[in-house]
Formats: structure tokens, C-alpha cells, sequence
């Protein structure tokens, strides 16, 4: 495949993904859905969950229609890009791996974004930012709990993007994997 033409392909169905897996975690969140960026999330993403909602129970806060949407995106992208055919689990887990990476880049990323946010703009309101704090904070608040306070310093998100690093590193390739 043409270098140019996988690139345009892997962003289309990363930022496909990725909608889909952030509307996942708004709902597994409970994050705050009158939040603008929630409901254009909430309304890019109903056009095809909203049926396959019909068919999969909601497990508690958690959608699993959603869920099941972004691994497919991700089955996808790997059936699209294979030359040769593959089993079917080779793919299953090819989309897992992906589905993880994508996730782990969101969170590295946002935990950055929020980072610099913290410096450029403090005490500032803008609704992406108190969207990624309210996405961040299962992951952020255990090592708040467990880190020593140092005044007004917070070494959380340096904690975690190393953390966040490292299980990126530990994921097998899933270009090389199948």
C-alpha cells in the first residue's frame, strides 16, 4: 500500500476508533454529558451504536455497543491493510492490540494536553479541559492517593505518562504481530 494512502487510512479509522472508545469512557466515566464535546461525541457516535445498542445490554454504566464498535474499527483497519488473508483470531487480537495503543496514545496525550494546560491557563474554564480532567481522573486519583504531596506540585502525570510508556512499549506490534 502506498505510503501516503496507508497514512490517510490509519488516521480515518484512528479518529474512528478513538470516537467510539472516548464515548465509551464518557459513559463509564459518568462524565459530565451536558459538557459540549460530550454531545457532539455522544451524537457522532449514535448513528451506528444506537442500533447495536438494541441488540447488546447496557451493563451498568458501562456500553458495551460502543466497546465493540472501536474493536471493529480497529478489525477493520488490520483486514485493510493485510495483503494476505488471515485467521480470524489473528485479527481479533491484532484489533485488541490496536484498540489498546489507541487508548494508551488517548491517555498519554490528554494527560500531556493537561499538563501544559495547567501552566498556560490556570484557573481558566474551557470545557475540553474539564472534559480530559474528568476522563483522566480514574487513573489520575490512585496515584494522587499513593504519591507524597510536595507543596503544589503534582508528579501524578509524569507517573503516568511513564507508566502509560512503558505498557506501550510491552504491547507486541500488531503490524508485526499477525
Amino acid at each position: 500500500m502506498n505510503p501516503t494512502l496507508f497514512m490517510i487510512v490509519d488516521l480515518i479509522f484512528r479518529l474512528a476508533t478513538l470516537l467510539f472508545l472516548v464515548r465509551f469512557l464518557l459513559q463509564a466515566c459518568k462524565a459530565d454529558f451536558y459538557n459540549p464535546i460530550s454531545q457532539a461525541i455522544a451524537k457522532g457516535s449514535d448513528g451506528l451504536a444506537a442500533p447495536l445498542r438494541k441488540l447488546l445490554p447496557k451493563t451498568g454504566s458501562y456500553d458495551l455497543a460502543t466497546l465493540i464498535l472501536a474493536w471493529l474499527m480497529s478489525i477493520i483497519f488490520m483486514v485493510l491493510i493485510t495483503q494476505a488473508s488471515l485467521g480470524a483470531i489473528s485479527y481479533l487480537g491484532a484489533g485488541l492490540i490496536r484498540l489498546v495503543s489507541i487508548l494508551i496514545d488517548f491517555y498519554w496525550w490528554s494527560t500531556l494536553l493537561l499538563v501544559i494546560a495547567s501552566f498556560v491557563s490556570q484557573g481558566n474554564y474551557h470545557p475540553a479541559l474539564s472534559l480530559l480532567d474528568e476522563l483522566l481522573s480514574p487513573l489520575m486519583t490512585p496515584l494522587r492517593n499513593i504519591l507524597p504531596t510536595a507543596g503544589p506540585l503534582d508528579f501524578s502525570p509524569m507517573i503516568l505518562i511513564l507508566m502509560l510508556s512503558i505498557v506501550q512499549q510491552a504491547l507486541p506490534s500488531a503490524y508485526g504481530w499477525i
